[in-house]
């Protein structure tokens, strides 16, 4: 059987990256370049092998040490675990992709945000989201009015002219009262891009709309640290909170499909996720 740091490497070397392999803090990791050549990244590759809770905790203990020493040397490592590249494996081949600068490129400018339903946004998300839809109250989709910019190989931007392109979604409101004051905060549940378009500004955009809309007084979100360390959020004016913990789920080593523990629902394998960073903008100055 192939190991995931073969079948990775492989699908990389097929689209034209030079790899090497590491030993790094006792973890196999791929090593690799961008596609301008500019930026060296670390592809952290995690097999699910765990079969006991206790066991999988212990694997994300030393995996997230060997992750903290990796981002101090070389940036933050791209994690891709076993079960999404094998359930979601187009996705994961897209995204993984689009962080080593193969990706067309659309600019929020060129786009115009429009309210979806439910339906629309739990399609959407289903595709194109590594959890997939939740539970929310307002839904925006940002559709693709004209495209110029970076276009990756031979991928045609073209193709998505006036075809929804990225999604969020945001809860109802969450109410208490301070100083008198009603505060309306509300959880941004939900954002995804099709995985092999960057879309330049579309986080802000949809952001904006939402914020217009409903002028909310506080918006929190959390960056799943599986991923990324959530400079995103920072760059839109979010400011980090605390670190939300690690989740244990339950992963079914046929269809390697991930649920929470607590789901009930069956499996032979586990894997401890890297818990989550929350994050907050007050858009009502209280404490």
């Amino acid at each position: 059987m192939c190991r995931l740091i073969d079948d990775i490497a492989a699908f990389l070397e097929g689209n034209g990256f030079e790899c090497s392999r590491q030993m790094r803090h006792d973890f196999d990791v791929i090593c690799t370049k961008t596609l301008d050549g500019r930026y060296s990244r670390i592809i952290m590759p995690l097999e699910i092998t765990a079969r006991s809770r206790e066991e999988a905790g212990q694997g994300s203990e030393e995996a997230s040490y060997a992750i903290r020493m990796i981002t101090r040397e070389s940036g933050y490592p791209l994690i891709i675990a076993e079960d999404r590249w094998k359930r979601q494996r187009k996705m994961m081949e897209a995204r993984l992709l689009a962080h080593l600068e193969l990706f067309s490129q659309a600019y929020a400018r060129n786009c115009e945000v429009r309210r979806i339903d439910k339906a629309e946004a739990k399609a959407f998300l289903a595709g194109n989201h590594s959890y997939g839809y939740a539970a929310c109250r307002y839904c925006y989709g940002l559709f693709l009015k004209r495209h110029t910019g970076h276009i990756a190989e031979e991928t045609s931007g073209s193709s998505h002219i006036g075809k929804m392109i990225a999604v969020a979604t945001f809860s109802n409101a969450r109410k208490w009262m301070k100083d008198g004051k009603e505060i309306r905060s509300y959880e941004w549940t939900r954002y995804a891009s099709l995985p092999e378009m960057r879309v330049s500004g579309g986080m802000g955009k949809l952001l904006k709309a939402f914020i217009k809309e409903v002028q909310p007084d506080d918006i929190m979100s959390y960056a799943d640290l599986e991923w990324s360390e959530g400079d995103v959020y920072r760059a839109l004016g979010f400011e980090a909170e605390m670190e939300k913990e690690a989740v244990d789920f339950v992963i079914d080593g046929e269809t390697w499909e991930r649920s929470p523990i607590r789901s009930g629902k069956e499996g032979n394998l586990f894997f401890r996720n890297f818990g989550s960073r929350k994050f907050r903008m007050k858009l009502t100055d209280y404490k």
